[in-house]
């Protein structure tokens, strides 16, 4: 038996399938999956926020699942479920609704819990702070990182806390305690490895690249930027020319400013050369990466980061698979808004780079447009290649050469994706939309290459 519940997680909507071993969510917009096993669960509660009801699954190891957007007539079915196939009982949470601002700040798990007279006034999810300051010997400052998809967010809070009877300082308790659980990177010991003079695309510029156990840092002359793995979502690794591009593509995205990069895009040489030794012991790299890597490291430079990243972030590396341009590449060269680019049919999905970077997942498109095939006057030396998403945009990739649109649509059709309009006069059989996966699934082509 299973449920599929349409709902929020992290400010992200998507499907929620209870099954009998646990639970699975998958994003719409982004594709991530997030899943937790019957046997993980501690406790689950139920409580009124402002969309409706929330379920809050907590585990044992102190993590949170927070879904919201249930109805209240949702909680007899879900009670059930949950005492049925998970031994657990679904208990009603009452919140505080005095609205005073004084209290006491209690710590569970990975949540930091505002209680007024014993009761929740609100909750906030730890993963949610950037930063945590301290001004002065009573006060903390949390920032929280900003969701793009949202018209107003919630910038920063503060919170007062008086000194007690004894005279003690209670800042540096409440402090560590949401450092500890906070999504802030705090840089302690050496790097794995430092690639000096990294071009990057996007963030535009030149950086010092540092592996670390559980980040990548980007060091510039102007900015710095630090990318926890938790983040990130996809790795890609593309060829053009003399060149490679590895993408990562990320979640919440980094910034600079009011500037947001959901990519980073950097670029190498396809004949670059590297040595390098690493800075972790044999017996580290066997527990840790299971001899997915080596101490002493030498080859071209985009295959060491790539094995790198590969064993550190636990991802799998996405390359381009069967399609060939008809000049023999795996891309085509064509304009994205203002931009011109790189569109690189994979075998799940399209990406585009550099400027914006697109990644659309054919789980994502309900069907696609072939363009201005025929012209005006009965030809062109170009067409356009329109994707129309589920959520109902349309994403338009412009001045693509004429001879690239028998192989395009071959590869769409092989793919198995609706095409709405061939272009042409003549009428094309419309292919049905059958289910897709996503990049995340059991193919992996870059573990191809390297067989």
């Amino acid at each position: 038996m299973a449920t599929l519940i349409s709902c929020l997680f992290l400010k992200n909507s998507g499907r929620l399938k209870l099954h009998k071993s646990g639970a699975v969510f998958k994003a719409s917009k982004t594709g991530r999956v997030d899943q937790f096993s019957k046997d993980d669960i501690e406790s689950a509660h139920w409580l009124r926020v402002a969309c409706g009801q929330e379920l809050k699954i907590v585990l044992k190891s102190g993590l949170q699942f927070r879904f919201d957007g249930f109805k209240e007539s949702d909680f007899a079915n879900l009670s059930e479920f949950l005492k049925s196939f998970f031994g657990v009982k679904l208990e009603e949470m009452e919140l505080s609704v005095k609205g005073w601002n004084w209290g006491t700040a209690t710590f569970n798990g990975s949540a930091l819990a505002f209680e007024v007279d014993k009761k929740p006034a609100f909750e906030i999810p730890l993963k949610d702070v950037s930063q945590a300051t301290t001004a002065g010997n009573n006060e903390v400052t949390l920032e929280f990182h900003q969701h793009d998809d949202a018209e107003v967010a919630l910038m920063e809070m503060r919170f007062y806390i008086p000194t007690p009877a004894d005279s003690t300082d209670p800042n540096p308790t409440f402090h560590e305690h949401v450092l500890s659980k906070a999504d802030i990177i705090q840089i302690t010991g050496d790097a794995i490895v430092t690639i000096p003079d990294v071009a990057c695309l996007t963030p535009r510029g030149r950086y010092t690249m540092k592996i670390f156990p559980t980040f990548v840092q980007l060091h510039g002359k102007t900015y710095d930027y630090k990318i926890p793995y938790t983040t990130i979502l996809r790795i890609f690794l593309l060829p053009h020319k003399d060149h490679m591009f590895f993408v990562v593509s990320m979640d919440p995205p980094i910034k600079q400013g009011q500037t947001r990069y959901p990519f980073l895009i950097t670029r190498f040489d396809k004949d670059e050369h590297f040595d390098v030794k690493l800075n972790i012991s044999k017996e580290e790299m066997k527990e840790k990466y299971d001899g997915k890597i080596e101490k002493e490291m030498s080859g071209a430079i985009y295959e060491i980061i790539s094995r790198l990243m590969k064993a550190v972030v636990g991802k799998k590396i996405t390359v381009p698979g069967t399609f060939k341009s008809h000049q023999g590449v795996s891309c085509i060269t064509c304009s994205h808004r203002a931009g011109s680019g790189l569109l690189y049919p994979l075998e799940r999905g399209f990406i585009f780079i550099h400027k914006p970077p697109v990644h659309v997942r054919f789980d994502e498109i309900s069907a696609v447009n072939f363009a201005r095939v025929a012209g005006a006057g009965g030809h062109s030396r170009s067409f356009d290649f329109e994707l129309q998403t589920k959520n109902g945009t349309t994403i338009v990739f412009s001045s693509i050469e004429r001879e690239e649109y028998g192989r395009l649509f071959d590869f769409v059709r092989d793919k198995k994706l609706r095409i709405k309009n061939t272009g042409k006069s003549t009428k094309e059989k419309n292919i049905d939309d059958d289910l897709m996966g996503s990049d995340d699934d059991e193919h992996d082509a870059y573990l191809e290459t390297v067989k």
